[in-house]
């Protein structure tokens, strides 16, 4: 009112910062959650243009932070046909050889219609998955024709009651398509773990009600927890379930890592029950392409390495690691990001973000009020009218072939043949200015079977001791076990 014209000017420039600061204010090595770097090579690799560097690094190498790989003085062969890794061998009638690298869940109404058929036309191309996100299978996923993993929030988008939960026979009709090649249980991603998703009423068209099954007008609401199952046994009962109607599809479930104890009750469930998915997705609470409150962004969740660093060896510890695939998600744009996570752990890699900046995402940080300018994650049909299918399916391909060559020269660099060969003292981390650690020495990977007998941890025990397969409370004395008894001095309770 003092300053009018001032005033209204403070707030165009507000609507543009993000576009100055990328383009006229930051270094290359600046910008978040992903540096012009990282940005560039994404575009770079999906138009096929020349990606690599000249003069030298521009990240400092010395200071607090800094990764690399150890390679070999004798290096391998480069492979040249993709590695596929088998999911759901040993319990399923209908397992699914996956690809390194896969689309990460992004549903139909977060994203436009043409991201959706462009991302799944790049990933028939490239023969590797497209996870439909949790608001169902869209004629857009089939239309493109690749291989689908359909994701179940606890919204049930695709197999939903008119109350809300799961039906049994809407599932039973969709998971026979023989597009959908493995099925996801969401209990919580990284973006806002416990909180349960959103899509704005603005972004909820007539068509995306109707392939959610929800009425317009108003936001639509996941519950931040499952009606389906209550306890580590009933989630592991209710994998079976799904693994059973699908008719023998691969069936995990994705979630991002909180308290630590939960993960093991679940794990003390597959030893008391014998039950098991046949993959678990790790998302880190680095986020992803859903918008959240800022406290459950910046301040919720375990972040990706410590959580697939922690997952992995949970499962080496009970004897199930060879019999539950693990899947890694978090800020995935090169092939480094790949052999960092397979180093870790990690059997299989989704990205998110990265896909999206191949369909010509700019970060321009829009993605929740339905203005994204480049028509990737907007329902407004003036702004989706700009995104060229054919062109960005071919840049989702693109992009997808050469990362995965990249993270194949690196691996043969280390003088390995397969992705499994690779361990965590391959991966090195300056934690001091003159002090450097392997990945084995920062954080503690079980032998197989150590939390059976005995051997992990006084701290993992402790853990593994309060975990209960019947329900995620603590186990021990109070009533019902609801009350976790004080840790040893040295034990922090997680």
């Amino acid at each position: 009112r003092n300053f009018p014209l001032v005033g209204h000017g403070r707030y165009l420039l507000e609507s543009i910062r993000p576009e100055i600061n990328q383009y006229f204010v930051e270094s290359n090595t600046d910008g978040t959650p992903f540096s012009r770097e990282m940005r560039s090579v994404v575009y770079q690799r999906a138009k096929r243009a020349m990606d690599t560097v000249p003069f030298g690094t521009q990240r400092d190498l010395y200071e607090v932070g800094a990764e690399w790989l150890t390679h070999s003085i004798a290096p391998s062969p480069i492979a040249h046909e993709p590695f596929r890794i088998r999911i759901g061998q040993s319990t399923c009638k209908q397992p699914y050889d996956a690809s390194l690298l896969n689309i990460s869940a992004m549903s139909f109404g977060a994203l436009s219609d043409r991201a959706i058929l462009a991302l799944s036309r790049g990933a028939k191309a490239g023969d590797f998955a497209h996870n439909t996100g949790e608001g169902g299978v869209s004629p857009y996923h089939l239309e493109g024709g690749a291989d689908l993993i359909w994701q179940i929030g606890t919204g049930y988008f695709g197999c939903r009651r008119s109350d809300g939960g799961f039906d049994k026979d809407k599932f039973v009709q969709q998971a026979a398509h023989p597009n959908i090649k493995m099925i996801e249980v969401k209990i919580s991603q990284g973006a806002k773990p416990a909180h349960g998703g959103i899509l704005p009423a603005n972004k909820l068209t007539r068509e995306i009600a109707t392939i959610r099954g929800v009425e317009m007008g108003h936001d639509v609401n996941s519950p931040p927890r499952h009606e389906a199952f209550s306890t580590p046994v009933g989630l592991l009962e209710f994998v079976t379930r799904l693994r059973d109607l699908s008719g023998g599809k691969p069936v995990g479930f994705k979630l991002c890592i909180g308290k630590r104890r939960e993960f093991l009750a679940i794990c003390k469930a597959m030893v008391a029950t014998g039950l098991h998915p046949d993959y678990i997705a790790v998302d880190g609470a680095e986020g992803g392409t859903g918008a959240a409150p800022l406290e459950f962004t910046n301040s919720l969740g375990l972040p990706l390495t410590d959580a697939l660093a922690f997952v992995h060896s949970s499962l080496c510890g009970i004897g199930f690691r060879n019999r539950v695939a693990v899947v890694a998600s978090g800020k995935v744009i090169t092939g480094f990001h790949m052999a960092r996570l397979f180093c870790l752990g990690a059997d299989v890699c989704y990205s998110a973000r990265g896909m999206m900046m191949a369909l010509g995402c700019i970060q321009a940080r829009r993605c929740n009020n339905n203005k994204c300018p480049t028509g990737v994650a907007t329902q407004d049909r003036a702004l989706v009218a700009g995104l060229d299918v054919a062109d960005k399916a071919e840049r989702t391909y693109q992009y997808h072939s050469q990362t995965v060559e990249s993270f194949m020269e690196l691996l043969a660099a280390c003088g390995f043949d397969h992705p499994s060969e690779l361990r965590p003292w391959n991966l090195q981390r300056r934690v001091g200015p003159n002090d450097i650690r392997h990945y084995s020495e920062l954080y503690e990977f079980l032998d197989d079977g150590a939390l059976l007998d005995g051997t992990a941890s006084e701290e993992t025990l402790y853990l593994w001791k309060h975990a209960d397969p019947n329900t995620f409370k603590p186990a021990g004395p109070g009533a019902k076990g609801s009350v976790m008894p004080r840790p040893p001095a040295a034990t922090h309770d997680f």
